[in-house]
């Protein structure tokens, strides 16, 4: 007999999230009230974390097959081949809200569960991305939320000896109250160990391993789901609590048992817990399951069916074994000293029904829950770019170009990020061989010659003032990133952090990204192979800027061909790849220097990107680069003024012939340029690989053992040695460390 009917009142359907139109049409899903349980249920799976239902509708848009995938969005993780019968499998997921409110736990959590996605897939991780998204480091709380997120993610990943080896710092007044931590995780496997969650077999058992069940973390799903407001913003009970210890004798444990051939499928206990992973499997598979929640492990006393199936604990799995096999399973489990209970067995009927204490608390049929869950096409205002001014950006009062750069230098946007990534383990498993600093970081792939490159992207000023052409820019920017290795893009992980979806000019803003994002992951053949959509990241009616957070993954033939960013040789010749436009709106110049955020988002030629990326492996591949460093934030000088960071601390001697400013010449934000050296002698042939590939090639100086100089039309704007370019970078982290908690 099913539980009795909740006592649906106005006040508990609001609390959990649901319209009284869905109310409606859970009434008329199951024929009669849902109980308390099957409430929660339908809450935790219908909300905009699990169900996707305001930005489903745009997804459709994103490319997801290519003749290397080898599993798109819909499972744990995305899978790529990268030859030798291997693939690398990799997701970016967030945790804002949690992060938040504790951040600690909130950002600990959120690399626990990313690097479940990718071991439940059957791949090893390998690496962790971090790309972080902070307010203004005066704001109340900052300096303990950075300081948090910080620990919590090298607390975790370190604890279960996976290398931080990559992410960004962005410093924002509009993230002051709703920061954003993205994680990506990237693992490998074999083509023949790459395992699914559907859940297939009726009469198969159904295990749960992990972590016993607490009260941590319920209602998660649907935290991440709504605005925040003070109230909400202490809401503790709904942050899991991580314990790395555990997580890494879970992950050794699946990854054994994946090796046989017991398992049908797996998935990871997430957002919703127990109650997405079930319900997920199902639908995957076109089948059903009885659970008996009386037999879930618990670590507290008392817990209801509810609390069972809405826990957020974590280090948890679910498992569909091949009956009879049961057992064997569980023994793997219990040998890495980790729970191990069969809870339940697989049934035809594509419905989950649900005991405890011997009486049915739940009955639901499947598909409604996810498949038919609610597709929302809301109301949507596309945003109008902001138009370029008549007579460009004014810059009257501007100082000169060297006080200029040392700002820029000392921002916390630009300043050195050591000071986080030190924290981290970034070597860790003894795979990197570009680690933190760098464009991107190369990863070597353990008994072959490839190498693995690996970024995240997003500049959220020009994404506020263009969606469509800010959210390209991030596509094109990562794949730049990669190239400058000399790794050729493969596919793409995204992160779609927005506002509140329900006002039409946030919903056109994502609706604009996911376009842009469209349009030049094909033109650079990079799919998205798997992501998430984190919506209603705002405060009290503020939204954060819109930030559509790209994460990549590229391939090197050889990894001992890999690029790096810094200056490598005296002597070498200086060159600028691509050309430099009057564009400094929306750029760090102006927003750090000038203190405005204002004019229009940079031109974005997505062919003069892949031809960009097409050369910068050509010219790697032939051994033709001694270093590689793309143009971005802070523009030109920033560039340059980094090139010199390397361990042999180079400086340059550049001469600049210009009929633009000498400010805009120096920190426009145009692309793609990027600044390369190579050896004297290697000018022609340079110059006969970059025609081929129609980009603009500019021979601009030499690598010297002393300062960097630039001189434009013969005036010297700059000169900065290396070591004082190290000490106002450095200098980045007094601005935090400063501010009190």
């Amino acid at each position: 007999m099913t539980a009795a009917p909740a006592n649906l009142t106005p006040e508990l359907v609001s609390q959990h999230g649901i319209t009284p139109e869905e109310l409606d049409r859970i009434l008329s899903v199951l024929g009669r009230e849902p109980n308390l349980v099957e409430l929660g249920i339908f809450s935790a799976l219908w909300s905009e974390h699990c169900s996707y239902k305001s930005s489903k509708v745009f997804l459709k848009e994103l490319p997801t097959k290519g003749p290397r995938v080898l599993q798109g969005p819909g499972e744990n993780a995305g899978a790529v081949d990268i030859g030798d019968g291997l693939a690398v499998v990799f997701k970016m997921e967030s945790h804002n809200h949690p992060s938040f409110i504790e951040p600690y736990q909130g950002a600990a959590t959120g690399v626990g569960g990313i690097l479940r996605d990718v071991f439940t897939m059957g791949a090893r991780p390998v690496a962790l991305l971090d790309p972080l998204f902070f307010g203004s480091p005066s704001a109340p709380r900052m300096h303990g939320l950075v300081d948090g997120v910080v620990r919590g993610i090298s607390g975790y990943g370190n604890c279960m000896g996976i290398p931080t080896v990559g992410g960004s710092t962005f410093f924002h007044p509009a993230y002051d109250r709703n920061i954003l931590v993205n994680v990506m995780a990237v693992g490998v496997a074999r083509h023949d160990g790459i395992f699914r969650a559907k859940a297939s077999g009726p009469g198969n058992p159904v295990l749960y391993v992990g972590s016993k069940t607490g009260r941590d973390g319920i209602h998660g799903a649907s935290m991440a789901s709504d605005v925040f407001d003070d109230e909400k913003a202490q809401r503790r009970p709904t942050v899991q609590v991580g314990d790395p210890f555990v997580e890494k004798l879970v992950m050794e444990a699946v990854l054994e048992v994946l090796k046989g051939d017991a398992v049908v499928a797996i998935q990871d206990m997430g957002a919703a817990g127990l109650t997405s992973s079930s319900f997920e499997m199902c639908a995957r598979g076109d089948v059903g399951m009885r659970l008996d929640l009386s037999k879930v492990p618990t670590r507290e006393p008392g817990m209801t069916p509810y609390e069972l199936m809405l826990s957020e604990s974590q280090e948890r799995m679910l498992i569909v074994a091949h009956a009879g096999r049961e057992e064997e399973v569980a023994a793997v489990f219990r040998r890495w000293g980790v729970d191990a209970a069969v809870i339940g067995e697989v049934i035809p009927e594509p419905r989950m029904v649900l005991l405890f204490g011997g009486e049915t608390v739940a009955d639901l049929p499947v598909a409604p829950l996810v498949d038919d869950a609610p597709v929302y096409r809301r109301p949507l205002l596309f945003p109008k770019p902001v138009p370029p001014g008549e007579a460009g950006i004014d810059l009257a009062g501007a100082p000169d170009e060297g006080t200029a750069l040392e700002r820029l230098l000392s921002s916390p946007n630009l300043g050195s990020p050591r000071w986080i990534w030190e924290q981290y383990d970034s070597s860790v498993q003894t795979n990197t061989v570009i680690g933190p600093g760098s464009d991107a970081a190369v990863l070597r792939v353990k008994g072959t010659t490839r190498g693995l490159a690996l970024t995240a992207d997003v500049n959220p000023r020009f994404v506020a003032a263009d969606p469509e052409r800010g959210a390209a820019h991030a596509v094109a920017e990562a794949a730049l990133n990669l190239a400058c290795t000399g790794a050729r893009p493969l596919a793409v992980t995204d992160c779609l952090n927005f506002g509140n979806p329900e006002r039409p000019e946030i919903l056109g803003q994502l609706a604009a990204a996911v376009k842009g994002i469209s349009l030049a992951c094909r033109a650079l053949e990079t799919p998205v192979i798997s992501g998430n959509v984190s919506l209603y990241n705002e405060t009290d009616g503020v939204s954060i800027l819109p930030t559509p957070t790209i994460g990549m993954v590229g391939l090197l033939e050889d990894v001992a061909s890999a690029v790096p960013s810094f200056f490598a040789r005296e002597n070498d010749v200086v060159a600028v790849l691509g050309e430099t436009r009057d564009e400094l709106g929306a750029s760090e110049y102006l927003a750090t220097v000038l203190g405005r955020e204002e004019g229009p988002c940079p031109q974005v030629d997505v062919l003069a990107f892949r031809s960009t990326v097409d050369l910068l492996v050509e010219l790697a591949a032939d051994g033709l680069l001694a270093s590689a460093h793309d143009v971005s934030a802070g523009g030109l000088a920033v560039a340059l003024a980094e090139k010199t960071q390397g361990p042999l601390r180079l400086g340059a001697d550049v001469n600049l012939d210009t009929a633009l400013l000498p400010t805009v010449l120096l920190f426009s934000e145009s692309a793609p340029r990027v600044v390369v050296t190579f050896r004297p002698g290697l000018e022609k042939a340079f110059l006969e690989v970059a025609r081929r590939h129609s980009v603009a090639v500019n021979f601009v100086g030499r690598v010297v053992r002393g300062p960097l100089t630039v001189r434009v039309n013969g005036r010297l704007a700059v000169e900065i040695a290396p070591d004082e370019v190290a000490r106002l970078r450095e200098s980045a982290h007094g601005v935090l460390t400063e501010v009190s908690a």
